[in-house]
């Protein structure tokens, strides 16, 4: 990657004191977006300034089209517009995935997949994962920074629903595309709708005006509960913008007008003049359509071949029956001629003879050699589709025996939780307490939290001075700080001291959020070790990102756990600090 991507930023609006809103070419090419808002908010407008933006600095992207409503960026850019309608440059299916992505990555074309016109939506579901496939399998040696785009991606990655092998796909490409460099931008109307996994992986969203009860509450959980109503307030164009890159987590912006074709604008009385729009080369739309004519013949040849081994099969009954009522007439002659003597006389006067036998004979002969063939031919096509299968058969049972082995290692984790938690209200261990996905062991005054999968990462209390500046275990000396809980016992674990309605109340905030209870326990016991923290801290400390630690956070200030300690700040809520320090008086 160039040091001039690396550094490149676009101009896609302004910000509400008046200040240019300039992304990074990079994180928008290689990172995790989502861009939402009701009809007519502007969010298809604001992908489509992005795109703008990024095709006018060189740089190509795929959009995956539901509405067809983005052809209009033909207008200024050379793009390649294929999909299933006759206004594309080119139709295409599954068997061109592979072409597509080659076109995108290593030709330098943008692309429009306009799938809006499929009649079969498996059709349209299929050529999606495969163009997704390719891309992110090309990716891993190309490395080079591109975005796929995906409008109305609560169709594929359903929040209620089940989730098929497309939106798995468009789920991995969210969680590893970035280190080959491919990132996704999803775009949606309905964020409640949405797989929670894929909002909370994003680490650039675009929240646009949202009135539904449902989508205004995810808002909330995700930025702050304050901006549940103030996001149902925006203008047309106008959206939060909250981004993991830049010191202010959360920015009001107005974006700017798309410039080329709105062919996504909803129709009105007036009269509506498409302009000219540009086109790739002939060759390339060439070098595609003979991959739709070779389909097509491979098509005709065999239903040619089918038609063909109909016809000698039906042939070689219709053989099969006259020489059986030849054989019947055979042997009825020579009874005659054996009771007769006569062999030559009655044989002589019957139809046919030997000569007819044979040509009979030979004929079917020939006609069953040339059914094998055809025969053979069919059975090797079938030989490669059962190979494919068995590969995809082996595929999904190593994925199903690493999902075991990965529920396998929760168990072991839980299990070693359990015995800690059994085993530490009599001072017998000096284990430290679970984290989000692993365990951990104490030595010394730190402690180790041991993540399925990673590396250690040291964890450790951060003590609290008593007035003469020394800091001390002992039970007499305890002291509690202006924002800070000091546990008498520095071994009694912050889990034990939990065990009442707190403890609930980070159950039922962990419902709603994207962070396990492990990981609310390690977050609560953080603030009370070492009182107000900011929200990039704590997420630094738990190994997660900030968008999952921000929607735990809310949800916990909901439910009276935390409160606002300054801007980006939080602390323990008084009332939890008084209820800590009356749980440890009497240690």
């Amino acid at each position: 990657m160039s040091d001039d991507t690396k550094q490149r930023q676009i101009l896609v609006g302004e910000t509400d004191d008046g200040a240019d809103l300039k992304l990074p070419v990079v994180e928008l090419l290689t990172g995790r977006g989502f861009v939402t808002g009701k009809s007519g908010s502007g969010k298809s407008n604001t992908a489509s300034v992005i795109a703008e933006e990024l095709l006018e600095a060189g740089y190509p992207l795929l959009i995956v089209d539901t509405d067809g409503e983005y052809y209009g960026l033909k207008e200024e850019y050379e793009m390649l517009h294929a999909g299933a309608d006759e206004e594309c440059d080119i139709q295409i299916g599954p068997e061109h995935a592979e072409q597509m992505a080659t076109i995108a990555l290593e030709e330098n074309v943008p692309v429009i997949l306009d799938v809006s016109g499929y009649l079969d939506s498996d059709v349209a579901d299929e050529l999606l994962r495969e163009v997704a496939r390719q891309l992110f399998v090309k990716e891993k040696k190309l490395k080079k920074p591109f975005l796929l785009v995906v409008e109305e991606v609560h169709e594929y990655i359903p929040e209620g629903g089940g989730v098929g092998e497309t939106g798995n796909l468009l789920i991995k490409i969210s969680k590893r595309g970035r280190k080959h460099g491919l990132g996704i931008l999803g775009i949606s109307q309905r964020p409640a709708d949405v797989k929670k996994d894929f909002i909370t992986q994003a680490n650039w969203l675009v929240w646009h005006r949202l009135t539904w009860d449902n989508d205004t509450k995810v808002v909330g959980r995700i930025i702050d509960t304050e901006y549940s109503d103030l996001v149902s307030d925006l203008d047309d164009g106008q959206a939060f913008v909250q981004t993991d890159w830049t010191e202010t987590d959360v920015r009001k912006v107005q974006f700017r007008r798309k410039r080329t074709f709105d062919a996504g604008a909803t129709p009105g009385l007036e009269d509506v003049e498409r302009p000219e729009l540009k086109s790739v080369s002939d060759a390339l739309v060439g070098d595609l359509q003979q991959i739709s004519e070779r389909k097509d013949r491979e098509q005709d040849r065999i239903q040619e071949l089918e038609t063909e081994l109909e016809k000698k099969e039906t042939r070689i009954e219709t053989l099969e029956d006259e020489l059986s009522s030849a054989r019947d007439v055979s042997s009825a002659a020579r009874q005659m001629a054996d009771a007769l003597q006569n062999t030559e006389t009655v044989q002589s006067q019957l139809p046919g003879g030997s000569d007819d036998l044979r040509r009979l004979h030979e004929e079917i002969a020939d006609l069953e050699a040339e059914r094998d063939e055809l025969r053979e031919s069919l059975e090797e096509r079938d030989e490669q589709v059962a190979t494919l299968e068995a590969e995809l058969e082996d595929r999904t049972a190593e994925l199903e025996r690493l999902r075991g082995e990965n529920e396998q290692l929760r168990e072991v984790v839980r299990e070693r939780a359990a015995a800690r938690h059994e085993a530490e209200p009599d001072g017998d261990t000096d284990e430290s307490r679970p984290g989000d996905a692993g365990t951990g062991s104490a030595d010394g005054d730190g402690s180790e939290i041991v993540r399925a999968g990673g590396d250690p990462v040291e964890f450790g209390y951060t003590p609290v001075d008593d007035a003469d500046g020394d800091s001390s275990g002992d039970a007499d000396s305890a002291a509690t700080g202006e924002n800070g809980v000091v546990v008498a016992d520095e071994d009694r674990r912050i889990g034990e001291i939990l065990e009442t309605d707190i403890g609930d109340r980070l159950a039922r905030a962990c419902e709603g959020s994207q962070c396990s209870v492990e990981t609310a326990e390690v977050i609560v016991e953080l603030f009370a070790r070492t009182g107000p923290l900011r929200t990039e801290t704590v997420a630094a400390r738990v190994d997660r990102s900030r968008v999952a630690v921000q929607s735990l956070v809310s949800e916990l200030r909901t439910a009276g756990v935390l409160e606002r300690a300054g801007e980006r700040t939080y602390a323990l809520h008084e009332d939890v600090r008084a209820e800590l320090r009356t749980a440890t008086a009497g240690d």
